[in-house]
């Protein structure tokens, strides 16, 4: 086997209507489509997939999900400016000849609801 990238994440959401205003309005994500129990987003060359569980046993399943971006100082303050909570601020990771990796959590429309 080969694998090459990503081609999609599903992530499980007990409600489809808020988690899919937290990433079309607050993370600026381009919806594709969604149905009755799932949305869609566009993510570079990764789609996103919010989906209501199917099953009991999906309901609690967890991802974290590695956003690049271009300036993730502007990210942050744009992303900020759109209501986006924030576990800490950008910072940088690791430095290797000439890249530098930086980082940032965010909170979910999960952990923001439970507040």
């Amino acid at each position: 086997m080969d694998i090459q990238k990503i081609g999609q994440i599903g992530i499980p959401v007990n409600n489809l209507e808020r988690a899919i205003t937290f990433y079309q309005e607050m993370l600026a994500l381009p919806l594709l489509f969604n149905t009755d129990t799932m949305a869609f987003f566009e993510c570079g060359d990764v789609r996103l997939m919010l989906t209501l569980p199917e099953k009991e046993a999906f309901a609690n399943a967890s991802s974290t999900l590695y956003f690049f971006v271009e300036d993730i100082q502007k990210s942050y303050v744009t992303a900020k400016s759109n209501g986006v909570d924030f576990i800490d601020e950008p910072h940088l990771i690791a430095k290797m000849d000439h890249t530098e990796t930086w980082m940032v959590f965010l909170k979910t429309q999960k952990e923001i609801s439970t507040r």
